[in-house]
């Protein structure tokens, strides 16, 4: 999983894309479990701290973006 994800970072994923990731996800997690039902399936990767990959590039573009915006405030006030 984590190589698929480096690769996810790495290339820009369109929405339609990034859905047939999770559907991929989704039915891994109800074939283990043997669970049809999404909502117990959310409440699983929930339980388990599993992300989407839909949701995971999001969140590691607003870590950069956030540590690039403390580089920029720190070398600014250092700066002055």
């Amino acid at each position: 999983m984590p190589i698929l994800m480096y690769g996810l970072e790495t290339l820009p994923l369109q929405k339609n894309q990034l859905n047939s990731l999770d559907f991929v996800i989704n039915r891994l997690f109800m074939n283990f479990f043997r669970i049809t039902d999404i909502r117990i399936i959310s409440l699983c990767q929930e339980l388990f701290n599993f992300e989407l990959p839909s949701v995971q590039p999001e969140r590691r573009c607003k870590k950069i973006r956030e540590l690039i915006f403390c580089m920029v405030f720190y070398l600014v006030k250092f700066a002055f």
